[in-house]
């Protein structure tokens, strides 16, 4: 069976772990062009996706230097109470 014959025969990507299972091969090839949604018992718990769409929900936007210097608090100078002796601790090396 093609992936055309499936999109037309299967209006959503989501799939019974049996079929899929089955199917294996045609899941991946369907993944490239769509996330597949792998159901157990009628509950969604798995899905399938295209290495590219993996990488894009892995890869930061920004590096955590940018996200800070982005941060609408980059430059603000915090003033903290001086501490009291008693909240103060030895601290041993």
């Amino acid at each position: 069976m093609s992936i055309k014959t499936l999109s037309k025969k299967r209006k959503t990507s989501e799939w019974q772990l049996q079929e899929a299972k089955a199917m294996f091969s045609e899941v991946i090839k369907a993944s490239v062009s769509k996330p597949q949604i792998i159901t157990v018992h009628g509950k969604e718990t798995a899905v399938i996706l295209s290495y590219e769409e993996y990488m894009k929900l892995i890869t930061p936007k920004e590096s955590l230097i940018e996200f800070f210097r982005n941060s609408p608090f980059y430059g603000v100078e915090l003033e903290l109470p001086p501490r009291l002796p008693e909240e103060m601790r030895e601290v041993n090396f």
